[in-house]
């Protein structure tokens, strides 16, 4: 197929497009607006492949939305475009409402009015992709339950907000227009290439320098998570095989608390570049509570018994053999993660041959 993945050059959209490129025969059209988050960076390991195109455009742009279908007429759509962080939509939520919801909203006029050119069997075979986050579905409090595909939204932060009304959005053009849609859940990724304000690389970072690693109120929020390269193999069997009209949530089988998160990482630290051969403290002894933002969840969990019984998809990756990678990925690339921090990534763009 060729595929159009939109934020293919965030964090999930990058790992979608390297596993794309790298591990099957599918070509991609790359469209990313490039904001503060996007970095053509994590996609040096498909190097000038002529199988992915990158288009820098924002998915707000109706006109340029309309080119890139006409132009390159794909086979299938995966959404992954979006604002994602909490604590930004807390702090300015008007782009999260711009890019998540209105944006959305564009691509999906955009896609119909292709999916309503194509002939009979390429209708048929079209795909629209959005996916979502578990964050959706609200809190599930501190005991028991998981969500499922039919658990009621109930979102908490200005994000799952946008997150949810791109959801329905997504559905009332499938229920409305016919929209060949399909719509995943996930739940929090981690990995490599992943943006250093998250927790995980965060914490890796901010400990590597011997600054406070900050954990919100006791760190007892409860998060399952999911390996990103896990989340791009259960992307790609969603776009082929999944049913449209379905939801499919994916998650890792992995819930952990905030705390023993910081303090895995603490211990993987120690083991793997001990702070006492710098001259630091124990890494463990940086942990610093910090006020809880509001609203906070205390529990997300997630069910993926559907893509495992209708898709046959599991996690390769246990948080604990995943973690390690990710902390090693990390130590193996601290000039990725200093051009970030720098902001050398965002002057550099012009020099990454973007088409």
């Amino acid at each position: 197929m060729k595929i159009l993945v939109t934020g293919g050059a965030g964090f999930i959209g990058s790992a979608l497009v390297r596993h794309l490129i790298l591990d099957t025969g599918h070509s991609v059209v790359n469209v990313d607006k490039l904001t503060y988050a996007g970095n053509l960076e994590s996609l040096r390991p498909i190097g000038e492949d002529p199988r992915h195109v990158f288009e820098q455009l924002d998915i707000c742009d109706a006109g340029a939305m309309a080119r890139v279908f006409a132009q390159h007429r794909p086979d299938a759509v995966m959404h992954l475009a979006a604002e994602s962080h909490v604590d930004r939509s807390i702090d300015g939520p008007a782009a999260f409402i711009q890019t998540n919801m209105v944006g959305t909203y564009t691509l999906l006029e955009a896609a119909r009015r292709y999916w309503d050119s194509l002939d009979a069997g390429a209708r048929a075979a079209f795909r629209f992709h959005h996916v979502s986050t578990d964050e959706v579905y609200g809190d599930l409090g501190a005991d028991g339950g998981l969500f499922t595909e039919s658990t009621p939204y109930a979102p908490s932060s200005p994000y799952s907000a946008s997150k949810a009304g791109a959801d329905h959005l997504v559905r009332a053009w499938h229920r409305t227009y016919g929209l060949p849609v399909l719509v995943s859940n996930c739940s929090n990724n981690y990995g490599p290439y992943h943006f250093p304000e998250k927790l995980i690389p965060l914490t890796i970072l901010n400990a590597l320098e011997g600054q406070p690693l900050p954990v919100y109120g006791a760190g007892l929020q409860v998060r399952d998570w999911l390996y990103v390269e896990d989340h791009a193999r259960a992307l790609r069997r969603v776009v082929e095989d999944g049913a449209p009209g379905r939801t499919y949530n994916i998650g890792g089988h992995n819930e952990q608390r905030n705390i023993d998160v910081v303090r895995a990482i603490c211990a993987l630290l120690e083991e793997l570049a001990p702070a006492a051969a710098q001259g630091r403290r124990p890494y463990a002894e940086l942990i610093t509570h910090v006020a809880d933002r509001p609203g906070h969840d205390i529990r997300y969990a997630i069910d993926a018994g559907r893509i495992g019984r209708e898709l046959g998809w599991t996690p390769v990756e246990t948080f604990q053999t995943g973690l390690r990678k990710t902390v090693r990925w990390y130590l193996d690339h601290l000039d990725w993660c200093r051009n970030i921090q720098d902001g050398g990534y965002r002057r550099d763009r012009l020099g990454m041959g973007a088409h």
